[in-house]
Order: C-alpha cells, then sequence, then structure tokens
C-alpha cells in the first residue's frame, strides 16, 4: 500500500493517521526498524497536525466594535 505524502494530507488525514501510528507503537506489534520508519513518519505528522493548526489560527477573524460597541466586521487575528 503507497502512502500518501505527508505533505498532501489534511488536518483530519494526517491526525487519523498520527492516531494509528501511535496506537502501533504503544501496543509494540511492529519490529524495530519499521517502529523506527513508524516513529519519523509519525513525527513527520504531527508537524503536519501543527502547521494545519497554525494555518487555521491566522484565518480565524476577531469582531471589530465601533464606539458604541456595535459590531462594523472582522479583521484578522493578532498572532502576537
Amino acid at each position: 500500500m503507497t502512502q500518501k505524502p505527508v505533505a498532501e494530507m489534511s488536518f483530519e488525514e494526517a491526525l487519523k493517521e498520527l492516531e494509528q501510528v501511535v496506537g502501533q507503537l504503544e501496543r509494540g506489534e511492529v519490529p524495530l526498524e519499521e517502529s523506527i520508519s513508524l516513529y519519523e513518519r509519525g513525527a513527520a505528522l504531527k508537524d503536519r497536525c501543527e502547521a494545519k493548526l497554525t494555518e487555521a489560527e491566522e484565518k480565524v477573524a476577531k469582531l471589530t466594535l465601533d464606539g458604541d460597541g456595535q459590531p462594523t466586521g472582522t479583521a484578522p487575528l493578532d498572532a502576537g
């Protein structure tokens, strides 16, 4: 079975596979060499999930209010 490149995965795909990898490693059902490969894939999947979450956070908008406290629109979320 060919694995999908991590860089092409959605957050949900990467998270689902990461959960599978963690399960296999926790159960110890794979030989050492395969465990190393799984760990490396898991690290890449974790990084992908973090990148997708950061991307989503950057798209979140905050509500802007006028002087009377009435909503006037949205503005980008301050990352700092």
